[in-house]
Order: structure tokens, then sequence, then C-alpha cells
């Protein structure tokens, strides 16, 4: 088991103490504290900035929130299972998949689809979210995606330069041919069902979609359904490494 304890330095920000304690990710966080859902000592505190030591007690939604230990985790998401964690109108859920005590304490690193398959983390470290999810980071997701039709080489060059969907601009890194029907693709920011959105505006019926990797971290022989710790090394080379293969 790959677990990490969360908190080792004192004083530490409002917002980054949130984010490692696995309440949410940092930029949610913010959210949380500007509202008046955060107190240290019992006094609502507004400033995300706002530094704290290891004796103040804090409370989020007015439940006392505490360091605990990190848990990263890699999931083969199968399809037909969705990555929000609660949906009234969805039964299959891909956090149910992690059978661990803790289970109930993550949260998906982006997401997939319902329809998508493949690679997605979850974890209950904010901030690790946050630096593999954001764009700036600049961490690879590869995908490899089929499609019923031929695909053209200048269509996915056009891809590269970016193309404008209402008023969106979607656009991916790098590609690669595997065969005639089949690419792998690389995004780096991940916008909501982007490869689908692309794929799609240039006339492409999309077969299936498949995460294989997210920076250095590859699906590899994990299967359908099943989960595994992300290591220590690995972890170390994702990060250290801005996520590039």
């Amino acid at each position: 088991m790959n677990k990490n304890k969360s908190i080792s330095i004192y004083p530490i920000r409002l917002q980054s103490y949130l984010a490692k304690c696995g309440v949410c990710s940092r930029r949610k966080a913010e959210d949380f504290i500007r509202n008046g859902f955060v107190t240290i000592n019992n006094k609502i505190v507004l400033n995300p900035a706002e530094k704290i030591n290891m004796d103040d007690a804090v409370y989020c939604n007015n439940q006392y929130i505490e360091p605990m230990d990190l848990i990263y985790i890699a999931l083969n998401k199968p399809k037909g299972y969705v990555c929000t964690n609660s949906d009234p109108h969805e039964k299959l859920f891909s956090r149910d998949l992690i059978a661990i005590p803790e289970q109930k304490s993550l949260f998906h690193v982006g997401r997939l689809d319902k329809d998508s398959t493949g690679l997605i983390f979850y974890t209950n470290d904010g901030d690790f979210a946050n630096r593999v999810s954001h764009p700036s980071f600049g961490v690879e997701k590869e995908y490899v995606v089929r499609t019923k039709e031929k695909i053209d080489k200048k269509d996915l060059l056009s891809a590269l330069k970016g193309i404008r969907i209402q008023r969106i601009l979607y656009k991916i890194e790098k590609f690669h041919f595997i065969n005639s029907r089949t690419a792998s693709l690389i995004l780096l920011e991940g916008k909501n069902r982007e490869i689908r959105k692309i794929m799609d505006h240039l006339g492409y019926k999309i077969l299936s979609l498949n995460r294989i990797r997210i920076g250095s971290i590859e699906l590899a022989n994990l299967q359908s359904g099943c989960f595994r710790y992300i290591k220590k090394k690995e972890m170390a080379q994702l990060l250290n490494k801005r996520g590039a293969k």
C-alpha cells in the first residue's frame, strides 16, 4: 500500500491544509473558505492564505478536519461506469470498484465519460489532483481512439492547430497512427469530452476511446475494473518530470 503522511511542516496555508486533508482541491478550497464554511479555533476565516499551526482546530462545514494518510490509486475504468461519486440517475460508479476502507474519502483526478474506458487516478490529496489536472503542469494524457471511418491525417493536423467549437478552442498536442482507423492522441488539458467533440466535429464516429497513459504512468496490464496503488517511485517520476513520458 502506498500512503504518505499529509502534513509534516507547520505553519501551512489554510487553502493547502484543506487540500492535504483530502477535503477537496486547492481551487475548491478557496471557494469553501471565501464562502465562510471554514473556521480556525471557532472563528470564521475568509483568507485562503491564512497560516495555521499544529495546535489549531480547523473545521469545514462544521466537521473537524485533520491530516490523514494520502492515497494514490490507478484504476482501469470499464465502459458504463461514471466518475462522479453520486448521481440519482446512475447505478455504476467507478469509485465503488476501489474496495478499500478509505474508499469514501477518495475523489477522481480528471474524469472519463461514461462510454470511455481506461486509466484514471483516485486520491484524497487535493494538491496532487491539481498538479495532474491543470494544464500549466504539462501532464500528458494519452488516448487510443478507434473510429468507424478511416482517419485523414489532415484532420488530425488541423486538431493540432486547434479547432473552435461553439467558441471554445479544442486541440490535441500530438498524435500517431496505429492503423487507418485507430490513432493515439495526446492532450494536456482535457476539456469535457474534448476528443469526442473534436472527432464528431470532423465527421468521425468513435467506436471506442481508451486512456492508456497519464504522464509517466501507463495502463499497461491493469485489467478492466481493477485498481492498484501508485508506487512512490512512480509518483516521483510523474511529478518531478512534469508528467512527460
